[in-house]
C-alpha cells in the first residue's frame, strides 16, 4: 500500500510526522514545486519524500490536507480516481453555501469520481496531530466515517499503524456529522482530544 499527503501546511506536516515516527514511506505534494517542500520533508524524516503532484497521486491512498476550497484543483489532476482511497482531512469553515446542506466530505466525494472517500484526521488541531499519539498508556483517538464500509477498514488499519485508536462513526451524514464543521457550529467531536486505554 502506498500513501501520499496532498497539502503541506500545518496539517500535512503533522501527518508527515506521524508517518515518519513509524518509519512508513509517504510522498508529499502541494501547489508548490517539490524542491520547495524537499528541505522540510527531509527534516521530518528520510522516508517523507516530496514529489510533483501528478507523481504523488500515483499512491493508492491519498490524504487530502489542503484548504477545503482547493480540493477541486486536486481533483482535476486525474481524469479518474478509480481504485484510489481519499482520506478527507479538510474542514469547510465557514461553511460555503455551495454545500447545499450536504456534509462537506460528501461534497468533496463528488469531485473525486470513482474514488472511495473516508473522513478522518480532521478533528484534531495540527499541534496535537503532530505529537506522539501514544500517551499515558493509551492511544489518541481518530474518528473515521464514510459511505463505503470497505474503504473504512484499511484507513482504520493505517490509523492503528500510525499509533492512533480508530473509532468508526458510520456514514458521512450520520455519525460523520459529529466531526463536520457546519456554519457557525462545529460538530460535537471537533477538537475533542480523546484517548483509548489499552485493554
Amino acid at each position: 500500500m502506498s500513501y501520499a499527503i496532498i497539502g503541506f501546511g500545518s496539517i500535512g506536516q503533522a501527518l508527515a510526522h506521524a508517518f515518519a515516527r513509524k518509519n512508513i514511506a509517504v510522498t508529499v505534494a502541494s501547489r508548490r514545486p517539490p524542491e520547495a517542500l524537499a528541505p522540510q520533508a527531509r527534516a521530518i524524516g528520510p522516508r517523507v519524500v516530496a514529489k510533483p503532484l501528478r507523481e504523488a497521486l500515483e499512491a493508492d491512498t491519498i490524504i487530502l490536507a489542503v484548504p477545503f476550497g482547493a480540493h477541486r484543483e486536486v481533483a482535476k489532476a486525474l481524469p479518474s480516481w478509480e481504485g484510489k482511497t481519499i482520506i478527507d482531512a479538510t474542514n469547510a469553515f465557514p461553511e460555503p453555501e455551495e454545500l447545499g446542506g450536504l456534509p462537506s466530505s460528501a461534497f468533496v466525494a463528488k469531485a473525486f469520481t470513482g474514488a472511495k472517500l473516508v473522513k478522518g484526521f480532521n478533528h484534531l488541531i495540527a499541534a496535537t496531530l503532530a505529537t506522539d499519539p501514544i500517551v499515558e498508556g493509551g492511544h489518541r483517538v481518530v474518528f473515521l466515517s464514510g459511505d463505503d464500509e470497505d474503504a473504512i477498514a484499511p484507513v482504520a488499519a493505517l490509523a492503528k499503524q500510525l499509533g492512533f485508536a480508530p473509532i468508526k462513526l458510520g456514514k458521512l451524514n450520520e455519525g460523520g456529522a459529529l466531526v463536520h464543521a457546519r456554519g457557525r457550529a462545529w460538530g460535537q467531536l471537533i477538537f475533542q482530544d480523546v484517548f483509548k486505554k489499552e485493554q
